[in-house]
């Protein structure tokens, strides 16, 4: 659990700024599910952010943890109440307007931290990887579950992850639906850092203030030579989520996903 989890503020998205630092807290109920909501949230905290400020630290204040992935239930229900053959158009829109949130995120010139606590999984995974450095708690687990839904995922979290990763951990977390724990996270280098439960928000403020004390001129310069943003593999993800996410499978899936009596239905 982050700190301040325990007794976090009112539901939403908060941004603060200290010392050149921006934190931004996710508080959206249940596990801040990426939908309509949370994206339009985002593009107001890009619009808020201080040319001046270096830093910013994304973390959740929610038990539950970091993000379960995108608001399937709202993309259910919107498609539901759209004429199939407007499901493309629509479709093309989500996707197009999150990438164009996340492409920000991933590209900002501040050096940006995330901060993972439990569950990261989906479009919560995909959000935490445009961060250049991630810390997670021994609690964090992350997961790509798409494919149970019969499509990829569509935030832009392949490209994003084979920037940073192997192929293998890659192939693993997509074709088997897995999710792996902190410790492994650290060893195949998706993570910086674990810490200790309460521990994350912490040790990305000491993060924050050693990167600070950097010329911005170069600290900009490095993050945008070593973290080329992968147009043309984003671009192909969009077609193919579009394209998947229009079939029967997806449909029939998100209805199961929609009716589930459990508490967690995100969870492997």
């Amino acid at each position: 659990m982050s700190q301040g989890a325990s007794d976090s503020p009112a539901a939403g998205i908060h941004l603060s700024l200290h010392d050149g630092v921006h934190e931004l807290a996710l508080a959206v109920p249940p596990c801040n599910e990426i939908g309509s909501r949370m994206l339009a949230e985002l593009e107001r905290v890009l619009a808020e952010l201080d040319p001046n400020a270096h830093t910013l630290i994304i973390h959740s204040t929610l038990r539950g943890g970091f993000c379960a992935g995108a608001d399937l239930r709202e993309l259910y229900h919107g498609l539901q109440a759209t004429p199939p053959s407007e499901h493309a158009v629509q479709l093309r829109g989500f996707i197009d307007r999150i990438h164009r949130v996340m492409d920000a995120l991933d590209m900002l010139p501040l050096t940006t931290i995330g901060v993972v606590h439990g569950v990261c999984f989906g479009g919560g995974f995909e959000l935490a990887l445009t961060c250049d450095m991630l810390i997670a708690e021994k609690s964090a687990r992350f997961c790509f579950p798409e494919l149970r839904l019969g499509i990829i995922p569509g935030f832009g979290g392949i490209p994003r992850l084979r920037r940073d990763v192997g192929n293998g951990l890659i192939r693993d977390l997509l074709l088997s639906g897995r999710s792996v724990g902190a410790k492994k996270a650290l060893a195949v280098g998706l993570i910086s850092q674990m810490v200790a439960s309460g521990e994350g928000l912490p040790a990305a403020r000491s993060l924050a203030a050693q990167s600070g004390k950097f010329d911005p001129t170069a600290r900009r310069a490095a993050k945008a030579f070593i973290k080329p943003l992968p147009v043309a593999e984003l671009a192909r993800e969009r077609d193919l989520f579009v394209e998947l996410a229009q079939r029967p499978a997806m449909l029939a899936a998100l209805r199961r996903f929609v009716e589930s009596s459990e508490l967690r239905p995100y969870l492997p």
